[in-house]
């Protein structure tokens, strides 16, 4: 199986500020990650990514806030989409 493209679309929230959403199913898990996505969600306000949800190979799951970066414990896509979205409010 090659990764398969599950989501991706971009919203514009207001003006100037959109959101850019990105999940993959990936054959096995990305280094890192115990789960079979890749994903990359996404924040941008006036050209700066504000807020940003992923699990590059090696670094596994986290958030980006600003400049600061935590941990985050992926449960499924869904729950994932919902913690983004409760952070972009």
């Amino acid at each position: 199986m090659k990764a398969r493209l599950l989501l991706h679309e971009r919203q514009q929230v207001k003006k100037a500020a959109f959101v850019e959403l990105k999940i993959w199913q990936v054959p096995s898990p990305v280094k890192g990650s115990k789960h079979q996505y890749k994903y990359s969600l996404a924040y941008v306000v006036e050209g700066r990514c504000v807020l940003r949800y992923d699990n590059e190979a090696g670094k596994g799951d986290h958030k980006h806030v600003s400049d600061s970066e935590t941990d985050y414990t992926f449960r499924t896509a869904e729950q994932l989409l919902k913690d983004f979205w409760v952070d972009v409010d």
